[in-house]
């Protein structure tokens, strides 16, 4: 299982958003551009780890199958429910990404556990994030950014908290930061279309 903890953001432009708040997706596109790269020459990849075997873990996996029936433009995804990055292929699959692409910008996406008032939240971080350390895994640090939804409560017995957090709350992160994603991947290189995303929202 692929899980971190929370972890406080130092950037002060962005703070961790509820999947509820109605300004939600305009606050986490925006925090996403914020760090994207302008370059044309960076390749976009998301790397959605965690597992479907698992609900609260499977937020990653959603994600990524998300993210691929909107099939954002010069973006791969790696980890989905049909093919999802967990503990055993994650090193592969890191492999394999630094040998396709030339000049990768990783976004990872993951689950994380975090305080009982935390819990719906979602984070958008510089720097990489740490799979396996909510449950005492040593695992590679994954992405150049990273975006964690915090689907249950820390502290004590993580493997049981995973199988009993929510579906509906994950379902409901895996939307928000899905949609998110697209719309700050889409905004990349055309920012006027968000204007139009405001109106929609």
């Amino acid at each position: 299982m692929n899980l971190n903890r929370e972890k406080p953001l130092v950037h002060k432009f962005y703070q961790p958003v509820h999947y509820l708040d109605r300004h939600a997706c305009l606050s986490i596109v925006k925090a996403i551009r914020y760090y994207l790269p302008s370059s044309d020459q960076t390749e976009l990849i998301v790397v959605c780890i965690g597992t479907d075997r698992s609900t609260g873990d499977s937020l990653g996996p959603l994600v990524g199958s998300h993210l691929e029936s909107f099939a954002p433009p010069e973006t791969a995804i790696y980890g989905t429910l049909e093919h999802p990055v967990h503990a055993v292929n994650l090193q592969d699959t890191l492999s394999a990404i630094r040998a396709k692409f030339k000049h990768p910008f990783v976004i990872a996406v993951d689950a994380c556990l975090g305080q009982q008032q935390n819990i719906g939240k979602i984070c958008v971080s510089e720097g990489p994030v740490l799979p396996g350390a909510g449950v005492n895994k040593k695992l590679d640090p994954v992405g150049d950014i990273n975006i964690t939804g915090v689907v249950n409560v820390s502290g004590f017995m993580e493997y049981s908290v995973l199988q009993s957090t929510r579906l509906n709350i994950v379902m409901n992160l895996s939307k928000i930061i899905s949609k998110s994603l697209c719309r700050a991947i889409l905004t990349r290189k055309h920012p006027s279309i968000l204007s139009r995303f405001k109106a929609s929202d």
